[in-house]
């Protein structure tokens, strides 16, 4: 192959790193096999041109909210949907796609999806076929063997292309009196052939294969029955030779200062937008004390800001790693006393890394707990290429070994059950396999950006002027044998810590009524595009949300209410409300909300002024001395009001919420739709089910669902 016939585009579009991990692990590999890589994030459309580019096009493509393209992907995916393009704009563009997603959503990999069929309509053609891995099992199930399959499929695409180019100006070159019918049909299979090629193409392997004889390593032997665990293999991983990934080189070198100054402001950190800084001015907690989970509602005060928000948006909130989590891996690093100084991160002079650079995420002066606190998920999920460059840093044999078999592909069901279902991070590993000491710069190459939180807005600013809810659950990570001690979610742990003063005022503040919390937090709007109140008030509409999925609803009926008695000469719809909890007693949020020393049955006042118009309930955990076994859950509840609910739907063309946990209760939410149209239209479950995907397609049947 000539030098220019070596190259390819790589693309990647990312939310949260993983597509962009993905494709510099692309990048990195395809060195090995004779190609260069010239990686671009989609975002930077200035340093690549899809309307003139010849060579192959990889893609790697994340997707966000319930469906979206990431943040980065928004300016190009708009460009491409531009209607005034003809339908032959790409025709002479090559390219193959792996989409990442969350079978746990609705829209699983509509990211890439929506990119690969825009493509494919303006004529592009696909050289290798397109890959959509799930996170829900494990991205590495799809991305390891498409990795492995792209380089043969590149290798042919180019050779097709260097064929192609030959032909043209072979064609150039012959009398004008030849018939051009061969070059025609010979084009024709040509792109047959790229088109064709399959995944299943055998190409090079990415990845080496480690052989190390059991004799060297000073394992013990697992006893008879022992079952494997983080830190424990049994046969046949313990006695395999292992495929593991190849090592990427170093890139990233960090320089302590001895200079001072002040930290960047947190607005920096984050690319979606303004951020606001605003006052916490309530923390309710809707929970009782012995309920499972405890629930807690805050209050913002927006008042002073330029934050808009509609009912059924959502907003981000920025926030710290956990201050003992901090300390202690300082402490592991051997950084204690360093910790506030000052220091530089920079690429490593004469790295070997293609195209290195500084994380964006990382500010360019600031100090080392400013950004482990702020900067990196010291929580993620440590990838295996993680584990591969840890196991660099791992002194002991038996150690070093079992971090080689959790990254290596003999070893990736035990991958799954001990890091991946486990919510493994980097503090368990480092407890787990004591001899592991990592650089910081091995840290600020490989943990992810810090993400912000989301959280469905639970209030109505025309109800509420000045003032933005939300509701949330503190998450909790019980100790296990893959976690020491048990944790709190990163943002509701610190939330919760943030508000205990609101929660739990002292005599002093009880006296004067007043709180001396002044606590702020930094957020940013994320509004939701179609999980809004129907824009004709007259159409009647049915909101499902058990557990913490009522917090949306609560702003539409309070925006509703205040709509009401704006507006008395309107026609409104009937609403419907269906709620659920594991018992009346302890976790019926907004049954009895405590605001001081008042108690508001707000559910019960959206009844009785006719805002609401039925409140359905269910409670799963409570007994029942009653005949007839009540309802459990939302979805046994629809079912019983099987004909009103058919009736909104196809007679009265109403809308269908789902707010809450999809796996345990949006899929079977669905499923009670089907049955419900099915039984009522006396139709078949096929037929159904092709009256809610019209539902969906007309935004009449809306989901904000998380796993």
């Amino acid at each position: 192959m000539c030098c220019e016939s070596k190259r390819f585009l790589l693309l990647y579009a990312t939310q949260k790193g993983q597509a962009k991990a993905i494709a510099e692990e692309i990048c990195q590999q395809a060195g090995a096999h004779g190609l260069e890589a010239d990686m671009h994030c989609i975002s930077e459309m200035e340093k690549y041109n899809l309307e003139t580019e010849k060579d192959p096009v990889v893609i790697v493509i994340s997707t966000t909210g319930t469906g979206d393209p990431p943040d980065t992907a928004r300016k190009f995916v708009k460009k491409i949907q531009d209607k005034t393009l003809p339908p032959d704009h790409f025709t002479h563009l090559q390219y193959g796609l792996l989409g990442l997603g969350d079978s746990e959503y609705m829209f699983f990999c509509n990211g890439g999806r929506t990119v690969d069929q825009r493509l494919q309509e303006l004529g592009a053609q696909h050289f290798y076929d397109t890959g959509l891995a799930d996170d829900c099992v494990g991205l590495e199930l799809v991305v390891d063997p498409w990795i492995d399959g792209l380089w043969l499929a590149l290798k042919k695409a180019l050779q097709l292309q260097k064929e192609k180019e030959g032909m043209n100006n072979a064609v150039k070159a012959v009398s004008s009196s030849l018939s051009p019918a061969p070059h025609a049909v010979h084009e024709l299979k040509l792109s047959s052939e790229a088109q064709n090629l399959k995944l299943e193409d055998e190409g090079v392997r990415g990845s080496g294969v480690l052989s190390q004889k059991l004799d060297d390593i000073n394992l013990v032997a697992p006893a008879r029955g022992t079952k494997p665990s983080l830190v424990h293999s049994v046969p046949p991983v313990s006695q395999s030779a292992l495929n593991i990934p190849a090592l990427p080189p170093e890139y990233i070198e960090v320089e302590f200062q001895d200079t001072q100054g002040e930290n960047p402001h947190l607005s920096s950190l984050i690319s979606e937008g303004t951020t606001f800084e605003v006052p916490v001015t309530k923390a309710v907690q809707l929970t009782r004390e012995d309920a499972i989970k405890t629930t807690l509602l805050l209050e913002l005060d927006i008042a002073d800001t330029a934050f808009g928000y509609q009912p059924g948006d959502a907003f981000c909130v920025i926030c710290p790693n956990n201050v003992c989590e901090v300390e202690e891996l300082l402490h592991i690093l051997g950084l204690t006393e360093k910790g506030d100084d000052f220091v530089c991160v920079k690429v490593k002079q004469g790295t070997k890394k293609k195209g290195a650079s500084c994380p964006q995420h990382i500010p360019g002066r600031s100090t080392l707990k400013f950004i482990l606190t702020w900067c990196l998920e010291i929580r993620a999920i440590p990838k295996k290429a993680f584990l591969r460059a840890l196991v660099e840093c791992t002194s002991d044999a038996g150690e070093k070994r079992r971090l080689q078999e959790l990254c290596s592909r003999q070893g990736a069901s035990d991958y799954n059950s001990f890091i991946r279902d486990c919510n493994v991070c980097l503090l368990d590993l480092l407890h787990a396999f004591p001899s592991c000491k990592p650089s910081l710069s091995l840290l600020i190459e490989y943990l992810p950006k810090l993400q912000a939180r989301s959280y469905s807005v639970s209030s109505s600013n025309l109800y509420q002027p000045g003032r933005l809810c939300f509701v949330f659950n503190v998450v909790e990570f019980p100790a296990g044998p893959s976690r020491p001690v048990s944790r709190k979610g990163v943002c509701t742990g610190w939330l919760a810590e943030l508000v205990a003063p609101l929660l739990h005022p002292s005599k002093n503040s009880l006296d004067t009524g007043e709180s001396s919390s002044t606590e702020k937090i930094c957020i940013f709007p994320r509004p939701n595009n179609a999980f809004h109140l129907p824009a004709d008030p007259s159409v009647p509409f049915i909101m499902v949300g058990p557990g913490t999925g009522i917090s949306p609803f609560i702003g539409f009926l309070q925006h509703r209410q205040k709509l009401r008695e704006q507006h008395t000469d309107w026609v409104f719809g009937e609403t419907w409300l269906f709620f659920g909890c594991r018992h009346q007693d302890r976790d019926y949020l907004f049954k009895q909300v405590h605001y001081l020393a008042s108690i508001l049955d707000e559910l019960q006042c959206f009844l009785e002024n006719g805002t609401l118009t039925h409140l359905k309930v269910c409670f799963s955990r409570d007994s029942s001395t009653a005949e007839v076994t009540p309802p459990k859950y939302v979805q046994d509840v629809l079912r019983l009001c099987a004909k009103e609910v058919a009736s909104v739907l196809l007679k009265e063309r109403g809308y269908f919420y789902i707010c809450g946990d999809k796996k345990h209760m949006a899929d079977g939410v669905s499923e009670a739709i089907v049955d419900i149209l099915s039984m009522e239209m006396e139709a078949d479950t096929l037929e159904a089910m092709k009256i809610l995907a019209m539902l969906r397609e007309a935004k009449r049947y809306l989901q904000d669902v998380w796993s």
